[in-house]
């Protein structure tokens, strides 16, 4: 069984390994969808996967990092890509939460990126 929970944060890049003519080489901001996806069997007590109260907890250190940032001056995020943004996001997360499956980043309503692990 899979659940999830999803966040926002809204943040500045720009790609700078791309020509410098292409769009994304120049500074802009994207509103990000993030979803973080945990997988396993429910608990014959509570019910849950997890408590989604804990995955708002174990998610805080990564919003307070990246919300309201410029995502290039972040450690690890230099190149800060969908793919490397996702990828950062799993190695900040997995240590807190071992039964994370996959971690989703929206940058539009119709681009994204799905990263499913190391």
């Amino acid at each position: 069984m899979q659940i999830y929970k999803e966040f926002q944060i809204e943040a500045a890049h720009l790609l700078p390994m791309l020509p410098a003519g292409h769009k994304c080489s120049r500074l802009h901001g994207h509103s990000f969808r993030i979803t973080v996806y945990l997988e396993g069997a429910a608990d014959t007590q509570s019910g849950w996967i997890r408590d989604f109260a804990d995955i708002s907890e174990c998610f805080k250190p990564v919003f307070d990092q990246l919300d309201h940032s410029y995502l290039n001056e972040v450690g690890g995020l230099e190149n800060p890509t969908s793919e490397n943004l996702a990828r950062w996001i799993w190695r900040e997360m997995k240590p807190r939460l071992p039964e994370l499956c996959a971690v989703q980043v929206r940058e539009t309503c119709t681009t994204g990126c799905i990263y499913t692990g190391d």
